[in-house]
């Protein structure tokens, strides 16, 4: 069979506009994933200043001044100096998982934001199982703490290591029986449908006044999560000498700073979505949102109303792990322990109690 050539000529048109949507297609994929890459940095480095700046008023001293006007660039700068440091590798470790660990913990945690809805029509995945998701990704960082504690051949870093799987360990339990008492009051695990079940009645809708105790014990079982202080045993100075991070330098320290802020913002954004109503104005439907509509709009003025929002509730809330950090003197390991099995684990499993028979009575 003989093919003329404009026939040729079409077709071969055709395969490049093919490959040309192809390519188009991936690059639109990775838009919305860069987007809130470049969201969470900057997220991270006004949390690194508030931090400072909300720090030196607590101690009454000077903060970040210097690098840029009120040191806003103070956290840019930082990383920038660790990220052209030398990179040291301990000379009997093993280097693979050395430089493993660090990788996994933030890789873990980046994958948590895929399921916050920042608005009504901004989530990059609104999944069915999505708190569950977040429960289930974030428990793979401690593997990563302990990897990088274990590839250090320093017994210190394996003892912060080995702490900071215990500890997540044990306060994973009491959080995960709060997120599965918001799932049966709201009868659904997806973000979304959790966020628009507390929309019906402004602010007296939040689960926050739903579930007080849940609040209380997703709150102190979050901060130690992240490790913060009271909870901070895993890399607490005067036991551990700085715990799994003693042998890290360079780009490879800074990763640990960044899981931890990182962990600290999706704490902070999964409070404003299970408790505080996410996007929601938490005003009566009678007074705005039905004149606004911004509940359910999909436009560009609701989106931005939505984030504007979300972060808003976020950052005000991040004003209780900050102000904590100095407020509070740091537990023993064995109180930790014990806080977490023998007090926060029976009364979030009452609590888990108390909402299903709620539930079944209301039905």
């Amino acid at each position: 069979m003989i093919i003329d050539t404009p026939d040729v000529q079409d077709i071969n048109s055709f395969s490049r506009l093919e490959s040309f949507q192809e390519v188009y297609g991936i690059i639109w994929m990775l838009v919305p994933i860069l987007t809130l890459v470049l969201g969470i940095t900057i997220g991270v480095l006004v949390i690194v200043w508030l931090e400072r700046e909300i720090s030196a008023a607590i101690q009454q001293r000077i903060g970040p001044e210097y690098a840029t006007p009120l040191g806003i660039l103070q956290a840019l700068a930082d990383g920038t100096k660790l990220l052209f440091k030398e990179n040291l590798f301990p000379s009997r470790g093993n280097t693979c998982l050395f430089s493993i660990g660090p990788s996994i913990t933030v890789i873990a945690i980046l994958l948590s934001y895929s399921v916050i809805p920042f608005s009504y029509s901004l989530v990059l995945a609104d999944l069915n199982i999505g708190i569950f998701l977040w429960i289930a990704v974030s428990s793979i960082a401690p593997i990563g703490l302990l990897m990088s504690g274990y590839g250090s051949n320093n017994k210190y870093s394996f003892l912060g290591g080995l702490r900071a799987a215990a500890q997540s360990i044990s306060y994973e339990i009491p959080l995960t029986l709060c997120v599965l008492s918001i799932s049966l009051l709201s009868n659904s695990s997806s973000t979304v449908d959790i966020v628009g079940a507390q929309s019906k009645y402004g602010v007296w809708g939040w689960n926050l006044w739903r579930q007080p105790i849940g609040f209380i014990i997703f709150l102190i079982s979050s901060l130690a999560e992240c490790e913060r202080l009271p909870f901070d045993l895993p890399e607490a100075e005067e036991e551990l000498v700085a715990g799994y991070q003693t042998e890290y330098s360079g780009i490879k320290f800074g990763l640990f700073y960044v899981a931890s802020y990182l962990n600290l913002l999706v704490s902070s954004l999964f409070v404003t979505v299970l408790y505080l109503g996410g996007w929601n104005l938490s005003i009566s439907y009678i007074l705005v949102l039905e004149l606004l509509e911004i509940n359910k709009a999909d436009g560009i003025f609701g989106t931005t109303i939505g984030i504007f929002i979300t972060l808003a509730k976020t950052y005000l809330f991040l004003f209780i792990p900050i102000t904590t950090r100095w407020t509070l003197p740091r537990l023993r390991m064995d109180q930790l322990l014990n806080l977490g099995w023998k007090f926060l684990l029976p009364i979030s499993l009452g609590n888990l109690l108390l909402t299903t028979s709620s539930q079944l009575l209301s039905l």
